[in-house]
This record gives C-alpha cells, sequence and structure tokens, in this order.
C-alpha cells in the first residue's frame, strides 16, 4: 500500500512540472492577438487623446476668463498687453491699482496649454468679447485653429 502511494506521489509530481509553464506557441499566439487589439484600438484612443486636450484648453480658458472677470471688478479695467495673465498672480506695479487689487485670482500659476505653451492675451478681443485669450493648439502657429476667445485681427 504504501509503495502505490509513493508511485501516485511521483507521477502527479512529474504531471505538475509539466503542466508549470507556456509553449512557445501559445505565447506567440498570445501576442499576436494584443498586437491586433492594438492596432484596431490604438487610432481610436490617439483621436481620443487629441479631443481632449481641446476640450482641456477650452476649461482652462473659461475659468482664465472668470479669473480676469473677477479681477475687473476689483479693479475697474482687464489687464493692459503689457501686464497680461500675470496679473492674475503677482499685483501692479501702480499704487493705485495695487490697493483696489485682491489677487492672487488663481490658486495657482498660470497653467500653459495642454502642449505646454503659454496662453496668449489682449485686451482686444473678437466681438462680442471684450479681450482675448487663446491658443494657436498643437501646433503652436498662427493660422490653424485658435482655441479660446479670438484676437481682433
Amino acid at each position: 500500500m504504501l509503495i502505490l502511494l509513493r508511485l501516485k506521489f511521483r507521477s502527479g509530481a512529474r504531471r505538475r512540472s509539466r503542466q508549470r509553464g507556456f509553449s512557445l506557441m501559445e505565447l506567440l499566439i498570445v501576442l499576436a492577438i494584443i498586437g491586433l487589439l492594438g492596432a484596431l484600438v490604438g487610432p481610436s484612443l490617439m483621436k481620443n487623446f487629441g479631443d481632449s486636450q481641446v476640450s482641456v484648453a477650452e476649461q482652462q480658458v473659461r475659468m482664465l476668463r472668470s479669473a480676469l472677470d473677477t479681477m475687473r471688478l476689483d479693479i475697474g479695467r482687464y489687464p493692459t498687453d503689457e501686464e497680461g495673465l500675470q496679473l492674475l498672480v503677482n499685483p501692479p506695479a501702480d499704487p493705485d491699482i495695487k490697493a483696489l487689487w485682491h489677487g492672487p485670482y488663481l490658486e495657482t500659476d498660470l497653467p500653459t496649454d495642454p502642449w505646454h505653451k503659454p496662453y496668449l492675451y489682449s485686451h482686444e478681443g473678437k466681438e462680442p468679447n471684450p479681450l482675448a485669450l487663446y491658443s494657436y493648439g498643437a501646433d503652436g502657429k498662427p493660422g490653424g485653429k485658435i482655441i479660446g476667445l479670438p484676437p481682433r485681427s
């Protein structure tokens, strides 16, 4: 009886050791399936990623516009082109305006657009907006798509 148990234990150990790993063919099939899924799903994910960057830029422009409107209520005007968006986080040099400034108007530093470029600002916006606050998008060059509040020209 004892001999029978020993033989069963040994044959079971041999069977388990053979079943432990994957064969090369099984690994190649799994890699091929993963590659096909990546080729099918990848392009649509990249399209969604580009769309999400535009959405983030639009949301940041709305947030900056809101901060600029709050500052305008305090000091009575939007920043000049020279002061720019820095006036949201740094007090003005003019002592009369500095007394009215109750900033900083942002909880963090000025954000950059999703393509790591600063937002462009002008105190002369295209009607009906009194200011321009925008990004040129992924290419960062004039002439392409403007995201945000465009300038007058």
